[in-house]
């Protein structure tokens, strides 16, 4: 794997995520209590021997960066090993921001070319999976393909979402179907891409268009140069709201599929002293925790069911949490109720507080895309008062404070508390 390079497109904004990408890139978003998404594809890449490896940024990439820092927690840092982050090429004329996936590559030739290798590996940075890419570079080199996209089975109903191909018996893709809205297979892109250095370097600068697959996937098909990798295994795209708290969830789930210290995932923990100067975590007397994920630093003094919590969480005496995800440095207050509920980090729950309790069939007004499945998501830097009552699928805005909310304290189904619109 010393010939392949790999490359990590993580400058997506994520926009579906709401509040948790108002001020980071997706695939810095914290995941799993001690993650960030971006974790598992550098995690693989460590995992599968690669050597060097480049993170295209561009969205809000300051709290990436301090993430990835040196790559030493990846161990990408000595003379033969490296990460390198490569932001777009601002001010430059016709190449300000990445216009598509095939655009950010094409801004990063130079870099692909200064670093001799037989295969480029494109990965993305927003999904939660564990893969070997080993095994898919030995395919696409037995295949001859010039490109080899890996491939895995769908639901049906959630073909549109994806790019889907249609295969011979030879593994050859013979047809591509981008986010169809019928499709005539339900074989969908992974957004995982081996190709040929050579070739990757010769389409891209054979075209002006911007994206892989709507036109440099379909070009290397039409010549016969395009193979599928099957892959079987655990692999969630957590673009959005209700995908994300699922696959958080499904590390509470047995045969999720779902194992992250199974897969060796590593991440920085020195980065915001995530777990370093961190004293174990606290059930005192009284206490109850079920079924639940709780990070080193939390102090339970309350009922925890469900949930995932990152490092310094508080829950107090007679609070209950259920389903739900608390990023770092929660403070739940003393017989508040939180049910189905995503805060970011440094948000304070008032004391008798309820979260969560409502018609979860009331989509939120504003993002009626975004929430619509009971999840109500709270924003960094978040006071939530006293005795506050809020429903379900409702969205609180990144530093919305005690003297922000409407007298009665009272949020209802489906709406949005900006600090604007008390």
């Amino acid at each position: 794997m010393r010939d392949t390079l790999a490359v990590i497109l993580a400058g997506g904004a994520g926009s579906r995520l709401n509040v948790l990408v108002r001020h980071r890139a997706k695939p810095a978003v914290p995941f799993g209590g001690i993650y960030r998404i971006i974790d598992f594809a550098l995690s693989n890449v460590m995992n599968s021997g690669l050597n060097h490896v480049a993170v295209l940024t561009q969205y809000k990439p300051l709290s990436l960066m301090d993430h990835i820092g040196t790559g030493v927690a990846w161990d990408f840092a000595g003379r033969t090993r490296g990460v390198k982050i490569l932001p777009p090429r601002t001010g430059e004329k016709d190449s300000d921001w990445y216009k598509g996936t095939a655009d950010a590559i094409r801004q990063n030739l130079d870099f692909i070319e200064a670093r001799p290798s037989k295969q480029v590996l494109i990965l993305s940075g927003d999904h939660v999976y564990y893969m070997d890419y080993r095994n898919m570079v030995k395919c696409h080199r037995a295949t001859g393909a010039k490109v080899t996209v890996a491939m895995m089975t769908v639901p049906s109903e959630q073909t549109d979402q994806f790019g889907i191909g249609i295969l011979d018996k030879s593994g050859r893709i013979v047809d591509w179907e981008e986010k169809p809205k019928k499709a005539r297979s339900n074989l969908a892109s992974m957004g995982i891409y081996v190709f040929d250095t050579e070739y990757l370097v010769e389409s891209i600068r054979a075209t002006s268009h911007v994206d892989f697959g709507h036109h440099i996937l379909p070009k290397a098909m039409e010549e016969g140069q395009l193979f599928a990798y099957i892959y079987h295994g655990y692999w969630r795209d957590v673009g959005t709201v209700s995908a994300y708290w699922e696959a958080n969830m499904d590390l509470l789930r047995h045969g999720s599929g779902l194992e992250p210290e199974t897969w060796s995932v590593c991440t920085n923990v020195e980065n915001e002293c995530l777990l370093f100067d961190r004293p174990p975590a606290m059930i005192l007397p009284g206490a109850e925790v079920k079924n639940s994920a709780i990070s080193k630093g939390c102090i339970i003094r309350g009922t925890v069911s469900g949930s995932v919590l990152s490092p310094g969480v508080v829950v107090e005496y007679g609070a209950r949490v259920i389903d739900s995800i608390l990023m770092q440095n929660t403070w739940v207050g003393s017989g508040a109720f939180l049910n189905k509920v995503v805060t970011d980090k440094e948000v304070a729950i008032g004391p008798d507080s309820s979260i969560g309790s409502g018609n979860i069939d009331i989509a939120n007004r504003l993002y009626p895309k975004h929430l619509s499945t009971g999840i109500t998501l709270i924003g960094k830097w978040v006071t939530v008062p006293e005795g506050a009552k809020i429903g379900t699928n409702c969205i609180i805005a990144q530093r919305v404070t005690n003297n922000m909310w409407p007298e009665n304290l009272i949020l209802p189904d489906g709406e949005t508390l900006d600090g604007l619109n008390k």
